[in-house]
């Protein structure tokens, strides 16, 4: 008797999300680490990179929230598109400080505005995505 795994139903783009927002989590626990035993750095890039960190993490949860509206509520492009620019904001402003700080890689540096100003517009995208929606969400059971 041979037993079949079901195959995902996870849209790839959903897959992306998911699997990005685990490896972001980890690696804000790895930098986290780091930065709390035996990281020397100046206290103003300290702050930076705890800032980095911490809105590295919660983005990260947002994806995963994100991921599970898509798979509760179906496809929606605006979802989507928000998705993508949780991705980019998390690469263009909390990698950037991390390498900048950790690894001294400058050339990046004036992404970081443009990072959060793709956050932003992935939070307001997102709203929009699911006021807009007309699938009904269903219950987690």
């Amino acid at each position: 008797m041979v037993l079949e795994t079901p195959k995902s139903t996870m849209p790839p783009s959903l897959r992306l999300f998911f699997g990005f927002a685990c490896i972001s989590g980890l690696l804000s626990v790895a930098v986290s680490a780091t930065a709390a035993h035996g990281l020397h750095v100046a206290p103003q890039d300290a702050q930076a990179l705890a800032w980095a960190v911490d809105l590295q993490r919660f983005h990260a949860l947002a994806l995963i929230a994100l991921t599970l509206m898509g798979l509760v509520r179906g496809r929606n492009r605006l979802r989507t598109l928000a998705g993508m620019l949780f991705v980019l904001g998390t690469v263009l402003f909390s990698l950037n400080i991390e390498l900048r700080i950790l690894h001294g890689i400058e050339a990046l540096r004036p992404a970081a505005p443009w990072g959060g100003s793709a956050w932003m517009l992935a939070w307001l995208l997102w709203a929009v995505a699911e006021l807009r929606s007309s699938a009904p969400a269903s219950p987690l059971v």
